[in-house]
């Protein structure tokens, strides 16, 4: 008899969590998230200055978002975007976030790689000038080349 209670409680608590998870997924358009579209970005009114901003810059003909702020490979993508999304959700239920948003340190490295990346011959030059000091920040000196201000 216990079992048969535990056995439906159990079912009741993992229905109600699947439920509201369900419901979080379809309100917070989490679908959205695992597309390219720029869009999905603006779900959340902290990202829209940066999302208008980079509808103005040069790099709206070149790049969406996933192109600078994730990493090109399929596992590193979708695991910065739940990543990301854990802690976006996370922050905006509870509070405490920080606005502008801030990029992390973990995020700001994955934009320095996507510059390297579409920009190699550029910063190898750089580089090559600046050799046996520190690697030099593209992002500290173009700080907001995606994101136009």
């Amino acid at each position: 008899m216990m079992r048969g209670i535990a056995a439906v409680l159990a079912g009741l608590l993992s229905g109600a969590l699947s439920g509201v998870g369900a419901y979080t997924f379809l309100y917070a358009r989490g679908a959205s998230y695992l597309t390219d579209n720029p869009a999905a970005c603006a779900n959340c009114h902290v990202m829209n200055d940066n999302y208008n901003a980079w509808e103005r810059s040069s790099h709206r003909a070149v790049a969406v978002c996933n192109d600078c702020h994730t990493p090109h490979d399929f596992i590193g993508k979708y695991a910065t975007k739940a990543l990301n999304g854990y802690h976006h959700s996370m922050a905006f239920t509870l509070g405490g976030f920080h606005e502008p948003i801030a990029i992390t340190p973990r995020n700001r490295a994955i934009a320095e790689a996507a510059c390297r990346r579409c920009h190699g011959d550029i910063v190898q030059a750089i580089d090559r000038v600046h050799a046996g000091q520190n690697m030099t920040s593209c992002i500290r000196c173009h700080p907001s080349v995606g994101h136009l201000e």
